[in-house]
């Protein structure tokens, strides 16, 4: 066996296992794609072949070992295939979040120092052109999808397809140049460049190697027994680690099929249609769900809602149990099993959810209550806890152990342990290598004994599970000395299908408050149920009765935190209905939804003092941008409403 042999037999990179997937698993699914209704399918050997080509037509535009090449746009075949094309020729992917601004992704092309760019549209490759000055080391771009860009400069904006046949051509005449290409590449090499959504600042590229990637993902995988017949819908970002992480890096290790939507919008109907057997999903979108769920349960037949109420119950007394393989009576059993039947089947099918062996959920924590439902109703969601600078790996929650209060165990070959100041530090196959062009953070990240910081507070419980309490620099303290933990109570928000989003307050002061979004669909039926007229999110907000019906969720919420003297001290006493979403073109939310918060509490500053003062109204002034784009100016009096607390469980009578 020769060198050359030698080295693609490691199999230490994702192009060397590409070519081992098309060797072995031939013409099963890789991914799949749907376009005008149908699905199309590409083959492990078909995208082995593609990968060639692209890559090979890179090389053929200039691109060098070490180069960057930027990845923009939804989730695709292309895309995908894109990333492994990339590092077959010595490339570093950079992949870009599709819905970010023209200027986010001017400091990323910049900053990596981006010299290609392969795009899904025409969106892409006008936000990316209208930065060439900026980023100007861009030198050509290559487009997917050529609607709209018949005019444009072919000399720099270039599509998919003519980039293949450049490859093709360059391997004619160079037909070994391609496999001596991919065995150059080693474990230890810069796989990709994955940036973080910036919380506090401008986002650090996270230097992650094959060895990180490759390793974490096959433990992951061979933990949950993944397979290649199963099936996972890719729908979120390709910029963020989560979905690198499984679909890319688990589904080479795996073998499994990656589905593309036909488009954002059709991503619901398209869950449906695959029915996938693994996810992911943020907490965001289980909690649509959920909200999905209470606006369909308002509308039906009282008996329709009585039916669902009692079968609820049932399921969050046994369903958990039944999951795990715990013992449960015949007579539980048997009216789970007619729950199943009228109530649970039919949900979880309404959602895509009826073949799901294993569903994720990760980014940010999820609420207990959320995530207690849908284990309830028999969905084996489990919590993953990571980051971009861990490959996406440090817990992971196993099979018949997953609590709603911890996000599991470290996972397969990571250590971890609680510092002395509260943070979780960790050791982990997948540490990433150093912030590019940044290595004073990461020495502050990364301990020259390999472990590194998360900056998130938790606690290690007695049985090795790890429990997060909220970000490190987010913790605080009230005035009485109890610890504030700002993102537990949001979740606890989260969990009514009335509140989107949530925002609270109570650092350094002796009561908590809270600024609340309004899910506007949720809302929105239920302002038609009650009659209410209204002509947009702002209007709609400000409705009393709508006040009425947020004020009764945090009532709820006082009431369960007040059931543990621990946390009774951080009862809601105050709220306002935001005038507006919270957004991340606004630079309120990360593109992962994240709150932004430093940003939330400079910028709405005069509310948060009117939330601490003796004021029952403060006067907004702000500018509205509507979904035809036009601006108006909003001016008004947003409400406070003062909030019932409820006496501590010790002290109660």
């Amino acid at each position: 066996m020769g060198d050359i042999e030698k080295s693609l037999a490691e199999n230490d990179t994702f192009p060397k296992i590409l070519i081992s997937n098309a060797q072995k698993l031939g013409d099963r699914p890789a991914w799949r794609k749907k376009e005008y209704g149908i699905w199309q399918t590409v083959s492990w050997k078909q995208a082995a072949v593609i990968a060639r080509e692209m890559g090979l037509g890179l090389v053929a535009s200039g691109l060098k070992r070490g180069d960057k090449v930027a990845i923009v746009g939804q989730n695709t075949t292309t895309l995908y295939i894109s990333f492994d094309a990339i590092q077959s020729v010595g490339g570093i992917p950079v992949p870009l979040y599709a819905d970010a601004v023209a200027d986010e992704m001017a400091y990323v092309l910049k900053h990596a120092e981006v010299r290609f760019a392969i795009c899904q549209n025409q969106e892409q490759i006008d936000k990316i052109e209208s930065n060439k000055e900026i980023a100007s080391n861009i030198e050509r771009l290559f487009y997917e999808e050529p609607r709209g860009l018949r005019k444009y400069d072919p000399a720099f904006i270039t599509s998919v397809d003519t980039l293949r046949e450049m490859g093709r051509e360059y391997d004619a005449k160079n037909p070994d140049f391609f496999l001596a290409q991919v065995a150059e590449g080693k474990g230890a090499d810069l796989a990709t460049m994955i940036y973080t959504s910036g919380t506090t600042g401008n986002p650090k590229g996270v230097m992650l190697s094959f060895d990180a990637l490759c390793k974490s993902a096959k433990m992951g995988a061979e933990m949950d027994g993944l397979r290649p017949g199963d099936d996972m819908l890719a729908y979120l970002p390709l910029a963020w680690i989560g979905d690198h992480y499984l679909s890319f890096a688990q589904q080479h290790m795996a073998g499994f099929t990656v589905n593309c939507p036909e488009s954002p919008d059709t991503v619901l109907d398209d869950l449906k249609d695959i029915g996938p057997t693994y996810m992911l999903a943020p907490p965001a979108i289980f909690e649509s769900f959920l909200t999905q769920i209470g606006i369909r349960i308002g509308d039906a037949a009282q008996i329709k809602q009585s039916m669902y109420k009692f079968f609820l119950k049932v399921a969050r007394r046994v369903g958990p149990k039944i999951l795990d393989g715990e013992p449960v009576g015949l007579g539980d059993r048997l009216l789970y099993a007619l729950g199943e039947l009228c109530v649970y089947g039919p949900l979880k099918n309404n959602f895509g959810l009826s073949r799901a062996r294993i569903a994720y959920t990760g980014g940010a924590p999820l609420g207990e209550e959320v995530f207690s439902f849908y284990r309830s109703i028999g969905v084996n969601l489990k919590q993953l806890y990571g980051q971009t600078e861990s490959s996406a790996y440090i817990c992971l929650q196993r099979n018949g152990d997953a609590r709603t209060d911890t996000v599991g165990p470290p996972a397969p070959g990571v250590e971890v342990k609680i510092a002395e100041d509260g943070e979780v530090i960790y050791r982990s196959p997948g540490n990433f290598m150093g912030y590019y062009k940044n290595d004073e953070e990461t020495a502050k990240t990364k301990g020259a004994d390999g472990w590194i910081h998360t900056g998130d507070a938790g606690i290690l419980t007695d049985t090795g599970h790890v429990k997060i309490i909220d970000r490190a620099k987010d913790v605080g303290k009230m005035t009485d000395g109890t610890v504030f933990a700002p993102q537990y109570l949001e979740n606890k928000l989260k969990f009514y299908p009335f509140i989107r989003e949530a925002v609270a307050h109570g650092d350094g002061r002796d009561h908590v408050t809270a600024f609340i979004n309004i899910d506007l669909e949720a809302v929105g039926t239920f302002a038609e149920r009650e009659g209410i007229s209204y002509s947009g999110y702002t209007d709609l907000a400000q409705q009393e009765r709508v006040y009425e019906l947020i004020q009764q969720n945090i009532e709820e919420v006082n009431a369960d935190l007040a059931q543990d003297s621990s946390l009774a001290s951080m009862q809601i006493n105050r709220f306002l209905i935001l005038h507006k979403e919270l957004d991340a073109d606004d630079g309120e939310l990360t593109r992962t939804r994240k709150l932004r918060r430093r940003i939330i509490a400079d910028r709405y500053e005069d509310l948060i003092s009117a939330l601490f003062s003796d004021k029952d109204q403060v006067q907004v002034n702000a500018k509205i941008t509507f979904e035809d784009g036009r601006v108006g100016e909003y001016n008004a009096n947003l409400k406070i409403k003062d909030v019932k607390l409820q006496e501590p469980a010790r002290m109660a009578s």
